[in-house]
């Protein structure tokens, strides 16, 4: 903790399409705007892993090892990662109802020693299918030492079925925005500007909490644009 009502947030993240830092880009901007020191760490994946995948059986095969919890290895994250924080924010997306493999080999590995006697704040970007990452994640991180008072969710803006229909071909090199028969169900892909926007006011938020004391756990992240 640094003096003036500063606090130390690291932000540890992990994403595959680049929606999941999209979000981050604006939650971290609020926090410093709130006058609090934030480190971005970004996962890499060992080998890399491509966005998008580029055809269907890979992309099964992916969803498939993902429903399974298959962990992908990661390189070393930085030795400032291990430090004291205030905050740790641990934002990924969520892979077939699961937390991503970069994000479960994380825990697995560094999980004891990074998060032990930490305050984590999950940030979840997904489809829609978000509680079951949330309850595995919770009880991982538990097991770790860790505290996690709250969560936020962005949930893909997208009625089903189109939307995970949208998402398998994305992630198999399609372009379903431009399908005819699905584009009228199935606008965009990822996270609208609204969502974006909305990632900042609750970065305001968290910070104002952070900077007066008040208790993470009272803070409603709740809001439709946020989950539909």
């Amino acid at each position: 903790m640094t003096d003036s009502g500063q606090k130390k947030i690291l932000i540890i993240c992990y994403s595959f399409s680049g929606q999941t830092n999209g979000l981050l880009r604006r939650l971290q901007s609020a926090l410093e705007a709130q006058g609090h020191l934030v480190t971005r760490e970004r996962l890499a994946t060992d080998p890399p892993l491509r966005f998008p995948v580029g055809n269907f059986p890979s992309t099964i095969k992916m969803m498939l090892t993902t429903f399974v919890r298959c962990r992908v290895p990661i390189q070393e994250i930085s030795p400032a990662c291990k430090e004291k924080h205030d905050l740790i924010i641990l934002a990924g997306p969520t892979w077939s109802y699961n937390p991503s493999g970069p994000i479960l080999s994380l825990i697995d590995r560094d999980g004891p020693q990074l998060f032990a006697g930490q305050t984590v704040l999950p940030l979840i970007s997904c489809r829609g299918y978000w509680r079951c990452h949330w309850w595995g994640l919770k009880q991982l991180l538990s097991k770790c030492g860790a505290k996690l008072p709250n969560n936020m969710v962005f949930s893909h803006p997208n009625p089903e079925p189109w939307r995970t229909i949208g998402v398998f071909l994305k992630i198999a090199g399609r372009t379903p925005e431009r399908v005819p028969w699905l584009s009228k169900h199935y606008s965009r892909f990822g996270h609208s500007r609204s969502q974006q926007d909305e990632a900042e006011r609750f970065g305001t938020i968290l910070g104002q909490a952070l900077s007066k004391g008040t208790s993470l756990e009272e803070l409603d992240f709740r809001n439709p644009l946020a989950l539909p």
